[in-house]
């Protein structure tokens, strides 16, 4: 079985793509094959993993100045003609798309060479590549139930995580309450300045509180020195390697609400406070924080409200009350999907099948 994954861009499409390109390795002894772009994080992690990758020239149509917008127009039909050269050589059984700028010249290609494909779509609301081909690809892995309605022959299957957050163990009862502060691996200023600001009152308030914070390389020294000048004590980094150790020892996120995020506090089984990226196209990241939210497994705070007085308000309330945090862990719990790659991997693998 030959497979082409076709996007990329952030992690968040990269990394699950990475996922399920190693379980159709792995489980279905498949050749797989990227297609990206040559700016976008594929260009690293792709290689690194052992995959082979290709490239087509397109650019961004959503949040983009009409500059951009009209290069990328004029791009974007070379670029469905380079997919489908790339189609032609690699001949594959299969064309997956997980999203990002590669995903839709890549899956129209495919669709008209009447190849089967395949939509991944960690979102609550698809991007704008998986919008356009969404009811002409012949299957769809989704996040949400209410994504479904988006896609032809979709099935709920999650958003691939590391074993490793699944397996997270339960807290010590003895063992200090703790805050784990993150902004993605590029950090959030909106958070860290908030965070830093809140930190002395909700210390007044929860005196043996231990913060963990993920800065971002850019704000470590700020952070860090703005935390030393408030006499605060945190357990500042500016990259966590090791993020299911730190969240093993959590017991309330404070955090951005990426896809890949959300499915791994849900894996983990840990309350958060999700601050959605206000920039994110289609505003995704406010639609996933909802969703998890009305699970009962998260509160929800906008960056516009995000001021010290309100953190601490919420910081302090879900502290205060053990219950709540324990029944929110329950919850995320009861929202995670396990096996989200294999089950990605055999809806391909039954897609290869049925066009032989």
């Amino acid at each position: 079985m030959r497979v082409l994954i076709a996007g990329g861009g952030t992690g968040g499409h990269v990394i699950p793509a990475l996922a399920i390109a190693r379980e159709l390795k792995s489980h279905h002894n498949a050749e797989v094959l990227f297609v990206g772009t040559a700016r976008g994080m594929e260009n690293r992690l792709v290689p690194q993993a052992g995959f082979g990758l290709m490239r087509v020239k397109v650019g961004a149509l959503k949040n983009v100045s009409l500059i951009t917008r009209m290069r990328t127009l004029f791009d974007l039909p070379r670029a469905v003609v380079d997919a489908r050269k790339i189609i032609k050589v690699f001949n594959p059984d299969v064309v997956v798309g997980v999203g990002g700028y590669a995903s839709g010249p890549a899956m129209a290609a495919a669709i008209m060479m009447h190849i089967p494909t395949l939509a991944f779509e960690p979102n609550y609301v698809p991007g704008f590549a998986n919008k356009i081909v969404g009811h002409r690809v012949s299957a769809a892995a989704v996040h949400f139930e209410q994504t479904e309605k988006y896609f032809r022959n979709a099935q709920v299957v999650g958003v691939p995580v590391r074993a490793e957050f699944f397996n997270v163990p339960a807290l010590d009862s003895n063992h200090p309450p703790t805050l784990l502060i993150f902004g993605g691996s590029q950090g959030a200023r909106a958070i860290n300045q908030a965070m830093v600001a809140a930190a002395p009152a909700v210390l007044r308030q929860i005196p043996r509180l231990q913060i963990i914070h993920q800065t971002g390389e850019r704000e470590y020294n700020d952070v860090a020195a703005a935390y030393a000048q408030a006499g605060v004590k945190a357990e500042v980094s500016a990259f966590i390697d090791n993020m299911p150790a730190a969240f093993a020892r959590a017991d309330l996120l404070l955090c951005r609400s990426g896809a890949s995020t959300v499915a791994e506090a849900t894996a983990a089984g840990k309350p958060a406070i999700f601050v959605p990226f206000p920039q994110a196209a289609d505003d995704h990241q406010r639609r996933n924080a909802e969703a998890i939210a009305q699970g009962g497994a998260a509160v929800l705070v906008p960056q516009a409200e995000l001021t010290p007085e309100r953190l601490t308000e919420v910081v302090t309330q879900l502290f205060a009350n053990p219950a709540r945090l324990k029944q929110m862990a329950e919850r995320a719990r009861a929202l995670s999907h396990h096996d989200a790659a294999g089950r990605v991997a055999r809806m391909v693998a039954e897609l290869a099948e049925g066009s032989n």
